[in-house]
């Protein structure tokens, strides 16, 4: 089964098995259903724990949830530091010019020059119209690049690369 992460546990919250989680996926009020499967690698653990989303709720910049069975913080805080995990069957089909976070995360960015830039690290998700993908690199701040027709001119995930066009200003 090939799995795909969308989050990361990053603490527990309060006492009655909420856990903390930094979402790295797109979707995460779909994905975050309660019902829905996920699946927990624990670190250092050789195979996941499948649990059911008993509770989500969004707070601050990060979703929590709850498991079934799991309702005590005695229950959750083995999972500290855990990836969350969803397996291909929960991924659906997207509208062409439309990827999922991991489909993004680790493409290398080149200008129309064919320029490296870097590789994308992170996605910043925004209540406006575009994300903004954070791209690392080397020997530089991070460059912020708006997902805008005017910025990113094509994605090629066979060749891993993303092909941008930096606006005055967007190198600074």
């Amino acid at each position: 089964m090939e799995f795909y992460n969308v989050g990361t546990i990053v603490n527990t919250h309060g006492i009655r098995g909420e856990v903390r989680v930094m979402v790295t996926s797109d979707f995460a009020d779909e994905r975050f259903q309660p019902g829905n499967t996920v699946y927990l690698f624990p670190q250092g653990a050789t195979s996941p724990v499948a649990v059911e989303i008993a509770r989500h709720r969004r707070h601050k910049n990060f979703e929590l949830l709850t498991f079934v069975g799991m309702e005590n913080i005695n229950d959750v805080e083995q999972f500290k530091g855990a990836a969350i995990k969803v397996d291909s069957t929960q991924h659906q089909e997207l509208e062409e010019g439309t990827y999922y976070y991991d489909q993004i995360i680790g493409l290398v960015v080149e200008t129309l020059a064919g320029e490296e830039l870097g590789k994308i690290k992170e996605i910043i998700p925004t209540n406006g119209a575009n994300d903004i993908w954070v791209v690392q690199r080397i020997g530089q701040k991070d460059l912020l690049l708006p997902v805008i027709d005017d910025v990113v001119k094509e994605v090629d995930l066979a060749a891993q690369k993303v092909t941008v066009d930096l606006l005055e200003g967007l190198d600074d």
